[in-house]
């Protein structure tokens, strides 16, 4: 009876040993989510982020405004090439072109071109054929070279698709408070301006090549604003892009190593 009491000392050792190691496994859990919430990011850490975003958030926004207008690059015949009352002038983007026929008197008389596109007068704006029958557009006798057009267009949207991508990993870090995926946001940013500059190239390209189409008419050109925006847009990017580099590499590579001398 006095066994169902009493503990031999053998089994009294495995029992605080069992006990001993219920508690190292609860330690061990305890330290491991103390860990896991050590590694999440800290305020400061979070708006920095945040301003980084919204750097990016400025690119994005210029990239949006400069695709979906069509003030890429104005095309302008001398003011009196006609010989009579009016002239024509044109813009166009990735999407869409525009021909204004402008009254000469409006035009400034210092300027040689005809324009601005802003002057009173007649407009025509049609959309390019690049993408649905395959059909080159025709300007001033000019005719453009789909391939730069298509290429430039192509550039852009896959621009865009890698912003979304890098603003939806953003946003994850934001809500898990995890830095993991600083990093792939960063990737998709700097590559995104660097797609829109390869965008600006090709487009430019393709004036080139609708100018030397064709030169019985002369014509002033220039780029406009929108192509300004995806510009300013690409190194803004770029720049984002950098900074969320920086913000993922880890606090102790960043500060100096001090030499411990004993």
């Amino acid at each position: 009876m006095w066994n169902n009491f009493f503990v031999p000392q053998d089994e009294e050792g495995r029992v605080g040993a069992a006990a001993s190691g219920q508690g190292g496994g609860l330690a061990a859990l305890k330290g491991g989510r103390a860990h896991r919430r050590s590694q999440k990011m800290s305020d400061s850490q979070d708006g920095k982020i945040k301003l980084a975003f919204l750097v990016c958030a400025v690119g994005v926004t210029l990239t949006v405004l400069g695709v979906g207008t069509e003030f890429w690059v104005e095309l302008a015949q001398p003011k009196n090439f006609d010989g009579n009352h009016t002239c024509q002038m044109a813009h166009y983007g990735l999407w869409k072109a525009c021909v204004h026929t402008l009254w000469v008197a409006d035009v400034d008389p210092e300027r040689t071109s005809c324009g601005p596109a802003e002057l009173p007068g007649e407009s025509n704006c049609t959309y390019f054929k690049f993408f649905t029958s395959g059909e080159n557009a025709v300007m001033f006798k000019k005719t453009t070279n789909k391939n730069f057009n298509l290429a430039a267009a192509i550039l852009a949207l896959l621009s865009l698709t890698m912003m979304v991508t890098g603003s939806i990993c953003i946003l994850m870090t934001l809500s898990k408070g995890v830095s993991f995926f600083l990093k792939p946001a960063s990737f998709c940013f700097i590559l995104s301006g660097i797609l829109v500059l390869v965008s600006i190239l090709m487009f430019h390209q393709s004036v080139l090549a609708l100018l030397s189409s064709d030169r019985s008419i002369p014509l002033h050109h220039q780029l406009s604003w929108s192509a300004d925006c995806v510009g300013s847009a690409g190194a803004i990017l770029i720049f984002g892009g950098l900074l969320f580099v920086i913000l993922s590499l880890p606090v102790s590579s960043c500060l100096p190593h001090k030499n411990n001398t004993t």
